[in-house]
């Protein structure tokens, strides 16, 4: 029996999900940051926002394809992603606490608690209220007034978290 015409298979491309390191976590890092920078501003391209970050657009394009759409040749981020990354918060001790984001919705939480808990630490004390009680991916957040003062000093060792948010620190 004769075959109608040839059969086509979509090739997958595996997404390896083993750790990376070196230089190729730092470039996938920065490919995270650009799709942030494109979501805050709809009118930034990939290539300029690219450009900021100092990746090449072919590096975004590489660790996140389904997270930028085409059309008429130009890029731009989907509203979120699924793609995982590991962000690091404060825990009662101050010491750093690895938290596994599974999407872009996680990772702009984070942000937004590290941002209020910098204005926390300049002055703000309400800028923490709207934390209280709260969990990102499992991790529950200081927000105790008198746990922040006790763990203060370790905080200023502690580098916060560069907002993909972009909002204003």
């Amino acid at each position: 029996m004769a075959r109608a015409g040839p059969t086509h298979r979509k090739s997958h491309r595996s997404i390896s999900t083993s750790p990376i390191s070196g230089p190729s976590s730092a470039a996938r890092d920065r490919a995270l940051h650009v799709l942030a920078a494109m979501r805050s501003d709809p009118n930034l391209s990939l290539t300029h926002a690219s450009k900021l970050q100092g990746v090449k657009p072919e590096t975004v394009r590489k660790y996140f394809p389904s997270a930028l759409n085409e059309s008429k040749g130009k890029y731009r981020a989907t509203k979120s992603d699924r793609y995982a990354a590991t962000l690091y918060v404060p825990d009662a001790h101050g010491n750093s606490v690895a938290v596994r984001t599974r999407s872009s919705k996680e990772r702009e939480q984070l942000g937004r608690y590290l941002r209020d808990l910098g204005r926390y630490l300049r002055g703000n004390r309400n800028a923490l209220a709207s934390w209280h009680g709260k969990k990102i991916a499992g991790v529950e957040l200081v927000t105790a007034g008198r746990t922040i003062v006790a763990i203060e000093p370790a905080l200023s060792d502690f580098v916060l978290y560069r907002s993909f948010s972009g909002g204003d620190a």
